[in-house]
């Protein structure tokens, strides 16, 4: 299984423990890389986000565990970017602000215009999505669904970075009462935002946080867009997304097994500041 996790967030955006027990948890289970990958800073309070007086110790802790830890192992400062159109600033300002190793594109917020509020698509409590979809589309969930891949699209169109996270996290909360993976419109919204995944090089990142805390019972992504990416050969990278220390490897081998079943035999690692791919095993 990957002896690596380049996704997981500590006490400095909205991980529940200090990027020491993440390296110690590594360590202990002989990984080679751990990557640290706080959600940016936004220009508006949320409980979720590294906040901009706090990126200076960011940069000092990682830069000191990555001294100290430099013989057992590879320790990586990148960010989660959050994508809110008029709101979020240019990833590339917050690349060189953090000064990261590497970038995590992602969807959280959902706005349909520079008026309308967010609509907050994750979490653990379902009912703000569901408040969210009749507030902000008045239920119209096709409206809702194709809002959220058009401002993905946007994203990749419009910024620099390097991995697309669980791009299909729109479907977590819908749980299957609103719209479903066979549904054509659906798949017409996955096969776009995929033929930009594949034109911009990006890595699509496999998720397993959704399964493991029992939110979803999928992967991020999986089904139809899963075997989209393995039919475009989009290469992938496995993370748990993890909150806490003993989660960073959380499901490995099983989703190993489920995506060599589909017929993935490579995976992307980033080392020594740079990406390669590794044998998927």
């Amino acid at each position: 299984m990957p002896n690596y996790n380049l996704h997981q967030h500590s006490v400095f955006s909205d991980g529940k423990e200090e990027p020491l027990n993440y390296v110690e948890k590594a360590i202990e289970l002989n990984f080679t890389a751990v990557g640290f990958t706080e959600h940016s800073p936004l220009p508006f309070n949320t409980p979720f986000s590294l906040k901009e007086d706090n990126i200076q110790n960011y940069i000092d802790e990682i830069d000191f565990l990555k001294k100290k830890f430099s013989n057992k192992l590879e320790i990586y400062r990148a960010l989660e970017m959050d994508f809110v159109p008029y709101i979020s600033e240019d990833f590339e300002y917050w690349r060189k602000a953090c000064k990261t190793d590497y970038l995590i594109g992602s969807v959280h917020l959902v706005s349909s215009s520079k008026e309308n509020p967010l609509w907050f698509t994750d979490g653990p409590d379902p009912d703000i999505y569901d408040q969210g979809l009749e507030e902000f589309f008045g239920g119209d969930i096709k409206k809702a669904v194709t809002t959220f891949y058009h401002q993905t699209n946007q994203m990749i169109e419009t910024q620099e970075f390097d991995v697309i996270g669980h791009f299909d996290k729109i479907k977590m909360h819908n749980a299957n009462r609103f719209f479903t993976d066979e549904d054509v419109w659906y798949r017409k919204l996955i096969d776009e935002t995929i033929e930009l995944i594949k034109s911009k090089n990006l890595i699509a990142e496999i998720n397993t946080r959704g399964l493991y805390k029992k939110r979803c019972d999928k992967l991020f992504p999986d089904d139809y867009a899963l075997y989209k990416l393995k039919e475009n050969n989009i290469p992938i990278l496995i993370s748990s997304d993890a909150h806490k220390a003993h989660e960073i490897n959380e499901l490995f081998p099983q989703t190993v097994v489920y995506l060599k079943n589909i017929g993935f035999r490579e995976m992307m690692m980033f080392s020594n500041d740079k990406w390669e791919i590794t044998e998927l095993n």
